[in-house]
């Protein structure tokens, strides 16, 4: 038998194989390339952007809260706002017993009137002091009259005195008209002591009418009875009073939810005491705390945007940065941290960040205070 020529003959597996690691070469090319694509849009992205973006997601929402207090004391009769109700400005939350109130009100309006009385009565006591130091003038000048006579009577007395005293050693004049003249001329001084006596009365009176009638017109001020300060320290009274009636109807300062109710109908409370709390949503903000090392380029006034975790990732508040804490919250904790001590650790500390966020999207979609936000800013806006 004739030799032959030997064939090489090649599996099928080998040529499928081969084809497969073919494939897998390709696929793991395109899957590079994919890669490649991808670093290559995020790198342009961020070299265009410049890391303009900075955001976190240790935010949370909050409000200036408006607690409601008691201005006034008394017992509460009515309730009218509960937990999680929506009021608005003006409304009425608590009322007190006003009864009492209502007594200080009549008693300081009895005090308003006893006051213009007694203004009244002093206006009327000045008006006669005035006519007794006119009175005393004419009792002055009536009295100066009767000196003047009485100092003539005296020189006449004193004249006859004199006259007969020199024709006695003559015998011109006998003992007994001596002795008259002299009694006429005592009499005389007498009468003419008297009457500068009553005038000194009559000029003491005037000065004492006088001072009277200047403390009268010291009380009344030269003023109309009702800008007298007795009576308007007995109005400001009043309208401490008609205040405090007020006060015992107490209403919502500001629109908002109620929380934190802590009075009941029956409770007795006093000035100053908290009865709840009203959180305004409508008007709710966004602290985000940012890392310092995020805060380099960030200002006032750029844009940012945020999610809530209650709504999700398909629901964006648009915002704007108003400004920054004074403080990060570790400085301003009950215990601040120790940093000077020889096992110091560097901890990157975090500064809040107030986001106003826009009033017509919280209507549409409102927030309660504590939920937690993200928060992303934009620094290339201002």
């Amino acid at each position: 038998m004739a030799d032959s020529d030997p064939q090489i003959i090649i599996p099928e597996t080998v040529n499928e194989v081969s084809t497969a690691s073919s494939a897998r070469k390709r696929g793991f090319m395109a899957l590079g390339a994919v890669v490649l694509a991808g670093a290559l849009v995020y790198g342009g992205y961020a070299w265009l952007t410049g890391g303009r973006y900075v955001g976190t997601d240790n935010a949370y929402v909050n409000a200036e809260v408006a607690p409601v207090t008691a201005l006034a004391g008394g017992t509460v009769v009515r309730v009218a706002a509960v937990d999680t109700k929506t009021v608005r400005k003006g409304e009425v939350l608590v009322e007190l017993d006003p009864a009492d109130a209502k007594i200080a009100v009549a008693e300081a309006e009895a005090a308003v009137a006893q006051a213009l009385r007694k203004v009244n009565q002093t206006v009327a006591t000045g008006t006669a002091l005035t006519a007794q130091v006119s009175a005393t003038d004419a009792d002055i000048r009536r009295k100066e009259a009767l000196v003047s006579v009485a100092a003539a009577n005296l020189a006449r007395a004193k004249i006859d005195l004199t006259r007969r005293e020199a024709l006695v050693s003559g015998g011109a004049v006998s003992g007994e008209e001596l002795s008259s003249a002299r009694n006429a001329f005592a009499g005389a001084q007498g009468q003419f002591a008297v009457a500068e006596a009553d005038l000194a009365q009559a000029r003491a009176s005037r000065g004492s009418a006088e001072g009277q009638s200047s403390a009268n017109a010291a009380l009344v001020g030269g003023t109309a009875p009702a800008d007298n300060p007795d009576v308007l320290a007995a109005k400001a009274r009043l309208e401490r009073a008609r205040l405090d009636l007020a006060r015992t109807v107490i209403r919502a300062p500001m629109d908002g939810v109620v929380t934190q109710r802590a009075v009941q109908v029956g409770q007795r409370v006093a000035s100053g005491v908290p009865l709840m709390t009203i959180v305004p949503i409508g008007d709710a903000h966004v602290d985000a705390n940012f890392k310092e090392s995020q805060l380099r380029r960030v200002q006032a006034g750029q844009s940012a945007e945020l999610t809530s975790d209650l709504y999700g990732g398909q629901i964006v508040y648009h915002g704007r940065v108003v400004g920054f804490s004074g403080s990060t919250g570790s400085a301003m904790a009950l215990i601040p941290a120790q940093n000077a001590t020889g096992n110091w650790i560097k901890v990157v500390q975090r500064l809040p960040v107030r986001i106003a966020l826009d009033p017509d999207e919280l209507r549409k979609h409102p927030l309660r205070v504590g939920l937690s936000m993200t928060a992303t800013i934009d620094t290339g806006t201002n």
